[in-house]
C-alpha cells in the first residue's frame, strides 16, 4: 500500500479536504485500513504520522494550523457511535462534525480574527473546551478545558469555536502579561467582537477579577466600551434628526442635593438618556442599588429616564432613536416636571 493508494472501496467524497488528511484510528478502520497497514504507513520515514493518541496525519512533514485544529477536535470530540467521531455524510451534510468539543483560548481568538492573538503555528498548545464530566486528558499540544455548561459554538472556517467572551476568559486564565491581557480585552470591544458586560461576566465566572492585572485591564475595557457607546449616542441624535440635548451633565435640585449625572438631557422636555455601560462584578451590588435609586428619584420629579445599553445602540440604533423621540413627544402630555439645575459634568 502506498501513500497514493485509496484507503478502501468506501469513498471519502463526503469529507472535507482536511478530513482526508487528518483521520482517527476508527475512521481509518472503517475505510479498510488494518492495524498492520496503519503501523506500516506510520513507520519512521513513512508517509503518515501520529499527531495525537488515535489521530493520524496522512502526509509527512509538519502539520498546518488547520490540521492541528482538526486533529485536536478529533481527539476531544464525543464519539457518536463506538469508536467513530461524528462526521458529515452525503445524506446529512449539516450534521455537527465535532460533538461536545470546541476550540477556545488564544487559538479561538486567532480564529475570530484578533490581531493581538498569536498565529496558530506559534502557539505551544491549543485549548479545547469540553463538558466537565468528560473522561479526557490533556496530551501533546492539546490542553483540555472543562466547563459545567458548554456555550453554543460559533462556526469559524468550518470549526466549532467558543464565543469571544468565553475564549477571552480561557485565554486570560493562563496569561500573566498585563499588556497582553489589556490588548486582548481592548480589541474585543474596539473590534466590535462583543460587549464589555459579556466579557466581565465570563471573567467573573472564571474567578479572574482577584488578579490585579486583570482588574486593570477590565477598567480599560469598560472605559473603551463607554467611549464607543457615547460616540454611537452622538451619532444617533445627529443621524435621526433628534433635537440637540445638553451632553454629560449633572442634575441638582435648586439649593438641594445632587440628583446624579446623565449622558444626555433635554431640559425643555424633561427627558434624560442614561447609558448603562456598567458590567456585573462581584463588588458592585451597592452600585446597582444606587443606580436604581437615582432613576426612581428622577422619575418621581417628573423626569423621564430612557435607559440604553451599548448593545442596543450597536444592534438597533434606529429603534433607540424612536424610543427617545417618543419620550420627547410625550412630554407635552405630562405634568410639568420639577425645576432642576443643570451643571456640566
Amino acid at each position: 500500500m502506498t501513500h497514493n493508494t485509496p484507503l478502501s472501496p468506501r469513498p471519502l467524497r463526503h469529507l472535507a479536504e482536511v478530513h482526508r488528511r487528518v483521520l482517527t484510528t476508527a475512521q481509518l478502520r472503517s475505510h479498510g485500513v488494518s492495524t498492520a497497514e496503519l503501523n506500516d504507513q506510520c513507520r519512521p520515514g513513512g508517509p503518515w504520522q501520529q499527531t495525537l493518541p488515535g489521530v493520524f496525519l496522512l502526509h509527512p512533514g509538519p502539520p498546518t494550523g488547520e490540521e492541528l485544529l482538526h486533529a485536536a477536535l478529533l481527539y476531544a470530540a464525543r464519539e457518536s457511535a463506538p469508536g467513530v467521531p461524528a462526521q458529515p455524510t452525503v445524506d446529512d451534510p449539516h450534521r455537527p462534525v465535532y460533538a461536545e468539543a470546541m476550540i477556545t483560548g488564544l487559538a479561538a481568538l486567532t480564529l475570530h480574527g484578533f490581531s493581538s492573538a498569536p498565529p496558530l503555528l506559534s502557539l505551544e498548545r491549543i485549548d479545547v473546551l469540553v463538558p466537565r464530566l468528560r473522561r479526557l486528558r490533556s496530551t501533546g499540544y492539546v490542553h483540555v478545558v472543562r466547563t459545567p455548561s458548554l456555550p453554543a459554538p460559533r462556526p469559524v472556517a468550518g470549526l466549532p469555536v467558543a464565543p469571544v467572551p468565553r475564549a477571552l476568559a480561557d485565554a486570560v486564565t493562563e496569561l500573566t502579561d498585563a499588556g497582553a491581557v489589556r490588548r486582548l480585552l481592548t480589541e474585543a470591544v474596539r473590534g466590535l467582537h462583543c460587549e464589555p458586560a459579556a466579557v466581565v461576566r465570563e471573567l467573573t465566572a472564571a474567578k479572574l477579577l482577584s488578579r490585579p492585572h486583570v482588574v486593570d485591564a477590565v477598567d480599560s475595557l469598560l472605559a473603551e466600551g463607554r467611549a464607543i457607546a457615547e460616540d454611537r449616542l452622538y451619532r444617533m441624535v445627529s443621524e435621526y434628526g433628534l433635537p440637540d440635548p445638553v451632553w454629560n451633565v449633572d442634575l441638582r435640585l435648586p439649593g438641594g442635593p445632587q440628583l446624579g449625572g446623565v449622558d444626555a438631557y433635554w431640559p425643555d422636555h424633561a427627558v434624560a438618556v442614561e447609558l448603562d455601560t456598567r458590567a456585573p462584578r462581584q463588588d458592585e451590588d451597592a452600585m446597582w442599588s444606587e443606580y436604581a435609586r437615582k432613576r426612581e428619584h428622577l422619575e418621581r420629579l417628573g423626569i423621564t429616564v430612557v435607559h440604553i445599553t451599548p448593545k442596543k445602540l450597536r444592534e438597533s440604533l434606529e429603534q433607540q432613536a424612536a424610543v427617545v423621540r417618543t419620550a420627547l413627544m410625550a412630554s407635552t402630555d405630562r405634568d410639568p416636571a420639577a425645576y432642576v439645575v443643570v451643571l456640566p459634568r
